[in-house]
């Protein structure tokens, strides 16, 4: 038998409302601000000028994989007596992702140092410098969509599984379900046809927003009056039993 308790739950739905906003600080505020699309030059400028905005939203964004393995945990333990395989395979994805993500920083960084360090300064033109700082800009974009292919799967298996089994109200499982198809669609149109993932963003992640969104406001405030557990010989179809009180 496992149980998930209703502190658990709201100290998970914490961190899934912490990594939504420092997401939105780190695409909004910071990259949003600094970086101008296919602007080499003006995008080195505003990141030069702006090196502590930059780094905040370089930690923002590592902040970000370390809040979210207590929900990884959280999910491995609710899904778990559902389907083990299933909750062991969007456990491994979401760790894969969060790895991808947490190497990605780098090329952020790199940015930064290109346009800020004197032996780079020493080494390389200025007009260089630009185009290769945005160049690394591009690339921790394109690296943040691999790592998300990895957590669309993991949403689409753990939507999947809650809406199946109502261990939570299966409202939101579907809804993480079609936010981690959003996430696949958007993710292998940037790495196929980059044109048509122009099109589709930012709509296409506006499920994906709603979805997380609704999951962390129940999370954290949700009727969940007593731990939810399912017996871990129970198959998926008798799990409804379980469900919590709402």
């Amino acid at each position: 038998m496992s149980t998930v308790g209703s502190r658990e739950l709201r100290i998970s739905g914490l961190c899934y409302l912490a990594i939504i906003a420092l997401g939105l600080y780190s695409e909004t505020v910071v990259r949003g601000s600094l970086v101008v699309a296919g602007d080499a030059a003006a995008t080195a400028q505003h990141i030069a000028a702006n090196p502590l905005l930059w780094r905040s939203g370089l930690m923002a964004d590592l902040l970000m994989q370390v809040l979210d393995l207590p929900i990884i945990v959280m999910m491995w333990r609710l899904l778990k007596p559902v389907n083990e395989p299933l909750a062991l395979t969007a456990t491994g994805l979401n760790l894969v992702q969060t790895c991808v993500l947490v190497a990605n920083r780098v090329q952020a960084l790199a940015a930064l140092d290109l346009l800020t360090s004197p032996s780079m300064a020493a080494a390389f033109l200025p007009g260089q410098r630009d185009a290769m700082a945005l160049f690394a800009v591009h690339l921790h974009g394109q690296g943040f969509g691999i790592g998300l292919i990895f957590f669309g799967f993991a949403c689409v298996i753990r939507g999947w599984l809650i809406a199946r089994s109502g261990v939570l109200p299966r409202v939101l499982g579907w809804m993480l379900a079609l936010a981690g198809l959003c996430y696949l669609v958007n993710s292998i149109a940037l790495l196929m046809a980059p044109p048509i993932a122009n099109l589709l963003f930012p709509a296409i992640l506006l499920p994906a927003l709603v979805g997380e969104l609704a999951m962390t406001l129940w999370l954290i405030g949700g009727r969940h009056r007593r731990p939810l557990a399912v017996a871990a010989a129970s198959p998926i179809s008798a799990a409804p039993s379980l469900a919590p009180t709402s």
